[in-house]
């Protein structure tokens, strides 16, 4: 019996679009740049052989084209981790979901989605400009845990050793643990890239404990990070998307990852605010290999 999605849980528009990123279809490819800053598309658009569309709503601004002949696309999807839960929805339901019947498709297509970002690193000897990517992503934000088939794409003992040896408090969401696709991992990264444990959170300062004039209620919680060990690996890095993005992906049965370049070292307490040529020498790397 087929599915059939109703109109409430998948709101369309009357050009045909999907609700929150206006993409059509027919404008989907499958391969995907992901970043957070809308106005990073246009510079990501700038190595494209060719533009044949752009689209822009909210935070939400994408241009289409090829690179080097093959279809690619790049989608900015803002801050956080409840972002990402709206943007891999509905890219899966482009490719998933007949538009016209609104019939989930039998013939499942899968997409390579890679995001390109910034981040801080939790480790002093990971300089400035040094390209992480997230082989493995703890999610702080609780996203995953709304979704069936949870535990089945999550590294259990992980989540369980981080837990206890960082003194989890019960208030805060469950985290979660998910490995980025391990064939786009060995395909985008090289030499050239440290492969790591990232953490999302769900914010940018007191979740990340930074302090400005609150106070934080677990204060010690990033001399812990940096402290914790499971079976030889530590804890990399902050940024806020790549668990709900490995997660969600795992889920749907796409491919996808993140790769970001360290901007500041939070136990150095080192920044670098002139991030953008490391930025853009890393778009041309995972174009190239993508």
């Amino acid at each position: 019996m087929k599915q059939i999605i109703a109109p409430s849980e998948l709101i369309i528009n009357p050009d045909g679009s999907v609700f929150h990123l206006h993409l059509r279809p027919d404008q989907l490819t499958d391969r995907i740049i992901l970043v957070g800053d809308p106005g990073r598309v246009d510079m990501v658009a700038s190595f494209f052989d060719t533009k044949t569309f752009e689209v822009s709503s909210r935070e939400f601004h994408t241009i289409g084209g090829t690179y080097k002949g093959k279809p690619i696309m790049c989608l900015s999807h803002g801050i956080g981790p409840d972002n990402i839960d709206i943007v891999i929805n509905e890219l899966d339901a482009l490719a998933n979901i007949d538009f016209e019947t609104r019939e989930v498709r039998e013939n499942h297509r899968t997409l390579t989605m890679v995001r390109i970002g910034t981040s801080g690193a939790l480790q002093p000897e990971l300089k400035l400009g040094t390209p992480v990517i997230a082989e493995k992503s703890i999610g702080f934000d609780g996203v995953l845990n709304y979704y069936a088939g949870r535990n089945e794409v999550a590294d259990l003992g992980f989540e369980h050793d981080f837990c206890d040896s960082v003194g989890w408090n019960p208030l805060w969401a469950k985290p979660y643990v998910v490995d980025a696709d391990e064939e786009l991992v060995d395909r985008i990264g090289r030499d050239d890239m440290v492969r790591g444990v990232t953490i999302s959170a769900v914010g940018f300062y007191g979740p990340q404990g930074r302090q400005l004039r609150l106070p934080l209620a677990n204060p010690d919680l990033n001399r812990r990070i940096e402290e914790f060990r499971h079976e030889g690996r530590k804890v990399t890095n902050y940024e806020m998307e790549s668990a709900p993005l490995q997660g969600l992906g795992r889920l749907m049965g796409h491919k996808a990852m993140t790769v970001c370049a360290i901007i500041a070292n939070r136990m150095n307490t080192e920044a670098n605010p002139n991030y953008k040529t490391a930025v853009r020498d890393l778009v041309a790397t995972v174009l190239e290999r993508i």
